[in-house]
């Protein structure tokens, strides 16, 4: 079964962006309608019958309610007594609904401080101390979001990764998130103790397990490689970032070879317009990625193969980095053209080759907020909040049920 239980995914080119409109569904207050515990709220009573022996008037901040009206319970079994509040309130002075509001309004980007001021002008008087509580609260109800609990049943076949930090009182905190590659639905955010191989293997072998992934989308980087490796895991790395830092290489070795001011190709035979020929193919290979160019490579690399590096202290020279490119860019070609040849029952390519839900999971959902706070701080605020912003993105077409969290 595909990401997000469907039968089929759709083409890699039909993912492209989002449906950017959330709705939300908040709480309500219903004065007449009271929610009553299945049973006695005292510990290790089983009673499950309540006697109501008086009502109780219950001022509350709200949109619609100034006041209600509670239910002060007997349990018929121990005596124990205890309120019963109308749906949509508890105990607390402030209704469900206007914590859902102020939820809403801090997941679309506002401050806790311009959160207090927006309720406060419409007439519902909530300090920023409490909306920072409130999202706090909902944040932990999120379902999932940590590589120890997933979604439950929830299966992809491949799981994009990649961590990113952010500042929290005075310290950079490294976080992970993980990703169905093929739909961009978030299904892990994670505090890591650090970016190797081994943590990150710790980490995200886990969430690979849960939802029965067979490929890992990532960056070039090392760890991910082995991470990949070592968990029998296929590896799709991603295009655009080997792309740009190719094309990046490729200009400045070009640059050195015109200035003619390094001689280090003369040692192994090579002539300045034949590393500029290589170069530009290399260029052009790296952008049309087809899986058969690789011994094409291999050839390129092998010309540079006797490159010598230079003692130790000494600045790598032309030749050396022209060995390491292609050797690099030939070894990571099956990685890197995975997605060509990797097809569903309908022959439909299932991957686009980058690594973009990853990224733009971090850019929208963790990102975005935490440069709007100018940092965070608590580690687990940090956790709280991103998991939250996620778990909205997650639900932009089907809504955001604010209620049942808050509940």
């Amino acid at each position: 079964m595909w990401g997000s239980q469907q039968t089929a995914p759709q083409p890699a080119k039909e993912r492209d962006t989002p449906d950017m409109r959330l709705k939300l569904i908040l709480p309500k207050v219903e004065p007449n309608e009271f929610e009553y515990p299945k049973r006695c709220p005292r510990e290790g009573c089983p009673g499950m019958r309540f006697i109501p022996r008086q009502e109780v008037s219950k001022k509350i901040v709200d949109a619609q309610h100034a006041e209600v009206t509670a239910w002060r319970c007997e349990c018929a079994k121990c005596g124990h007594v205890f309120r019963v509040y109308p749906k949509g309130v508890n105990q607390k002075r402030i209704s469900k609904r206007v914590n859902g509001m102020g939820v809403m309004l801090y997941i679309l980007g506002l401050s806790y401080g311009a959160v207090e001021i927006v309720l406060s002008s419409l007439g519902m008087g909530i300090g920023k101390t409490s909306v920072f509580r409130a999202v706090q609260a909902v944040a932990k109800q999120v379902p999932g979001m940590r590589s120890e609990k997933l979604l439950s049943g929830y299966k992809t076949k491949a799981v994009g990764a990649d961590v990113t930090s952010v500042r929290c009182n005075g310290k950079w905190v490294t976080i992970g998130i993980a990703v169905d590659a093929i739909n961009g639905m978030v299904l892990s955010i994670d505090e890591l103790s650090g970016e190797d191989a081994d943590q990150l293997k710790a980490w995200l072998e886990p969430i690979l397990d849960a939802v029965d992934a067979d490929v890992v989308v990532s960056d070039d980087a090392d760890a991910f490689k082995k991470v990949s490796d070592e968990t029998g895991r296929s590896q799709q790395v991603c295009k655009s970032h080997v792309g740009r830092n190719t094309d990046a290489l490729v200009d400045e070795l070009s640059a050195l070879i015109g200035a003619g001011q390094d001689h280090s190709l003369d040692a192994i035979h090579i002539t300045p317009e034949q590393a500029l020929h290589d170069l530009a193919f290399l260029k052009e290979m790296i952008h049309t990625r087809l899986p058969e160019d690789q011994s094409q490579l291999e050839e390129a690399y092998l010309r540079y193969a006797n490159a010598r590096k230079p003692g130790k202290g000494k600045k790598h020279d032309v030749a050396y980095r022209m060995r390491n490119l292609f050797m690099d860019r030939w070894n990571l070609w099956p990685r890197l053209t995975f997605y060509r040849s990797w097809k569903d029952e309908y022959g439909n390519v299932i991957l686009d080759g980058t690594n973009n839900p990853c990224e733009r999971a971090i850019g929208w959902w963790i990102k975005e907020r935490y440069r709007s706070m100018r940092g965070y701080k608590r580690e687990q605020s940090a956790l709280n909040v991103s998991r939250l912003i996620a778990f909205a993105g997650n639900h932009l077409s089907r809504g955001l049920d604010l209620a049942s969290l808050i509940a």
